[in-house]
């Protein structure tokens, strides 16, 4: 599985409010999101093991969370920031 399906199941499970917008989402950015969330949880799990990269691991994270945000804000339909 390409990893910009991956991370719109992982999105999808995270954000269960706007679910189905995410699993309809067709547009390149949105599924250039999708790859992007996927690439952070990897990086984040991969520094979670690692704990000289604790910074890093932290900064995943939060990455992470800016990208579920983004996501829940556009496929709700709020207005950007």
């Amino acid at each position: 599985m390409h990893r910009r399906e991956l991370g719109r199941r992982r999105l999808a499970m995270r954000l269960p409010k706007v679910r189905s917008r995410i699993m309809h989402a067709a547009h390149p950015w949105q599924l250039e999101l999708f790859e992007a969330y996927e690439l952070a949880v990897e990086y984040r799990e991969l520094m979670r093991i690692n704990p000289s990269e604790a910074g890093l691991f932290e900064e995943y994270c939060q990455t992470c969370l800016d990208i579920e945000r983004d996501v829940t804000r556009v496929m709700s339909g709020a207005p950007s920031s």
